[in-house]
C-alpha cells in the first residue's frame, strides 16, 4: 500500500548569504554618520600630551586655526565678536565648559588672549590635546 499523504516534516531554512552584505552596508552607514556627527570638523593640529581625560559634560567648541580664524561650534567669528558669541552660548547652557582647540603652531599669546577672555566670562576652559604617536 502506498502512502499518499504529504509528509508533515517541515524544515525551516534561513538563507544567510546576503547577511554579509547587509552587515557591511550597516557598518559603512554608521561610519559615515559618525564622521558627520563629529562636532569638530575643522582641521587643527593639536598639541601633544602624555595623559588624557575624557569629559562627558556639555561643551562649547572654540577652535583657532593656524590662519588665526576663530570658530565657535563650527561657526566662524571674528576675535572682536568672540566674547559676545561665547556669552550667548554660555547663557543657553550655563554649566557648559569651553573646549579650546588651538593649532600647535600658534604663538602662546593667542592662547593667553582667549584664556583672559574666558576669565572675564567666568567660564571653565579646557585645552584639547592629542596623544603623541
Amino acid at each position: 500500500m502506498i502512502d499518499l499523504r504529504k509528509k508533515k516534516d517541515f524544515t525551516a531554512e534561513v538563507f544567510t548569504s546576503s547577511m554579509n552584505d547587509i552587515m557591511f552596508f550597516l557598518m559603512l552607514f554608521f561610519i559615515i554618520i559618525s564622521t558627520l556627527l563629529n562636532p569638530s570638523m575643522i582641521k587643527v593640529s593639536l598639541p601633544n600630551s602624555r595623559s588624557s581625560q575624557t569629559i562627558q559634560k556639555k561643551e562649547i567648541n572654540l577652535t583657532m586655526t593656524k590662519e588665526k580664524l576663530y570658530y565657535v561650534n563650527n561657526t566662524q567669528v571674528t576675535f572682536e565678536s568672540l566674547e559676545s558669541q561665547l556669552k550667548t552660548e554660555l547663557t543657553h547652557s550655563p554649566d557648559a565648559f569651553i573646549m579650546l582647540r588651538f593649532d600647535n603652531t600658534l604663538p602662546i599669546q593667542d592662547l593667553v588672549n582667549v584664556l583672559s577672555l574666558g576669565n572675564r566670562l567666568n567660564s571653565k576652559m579646557i585645552i584639547a590635546t592629542a596623544k603623541p604617536r
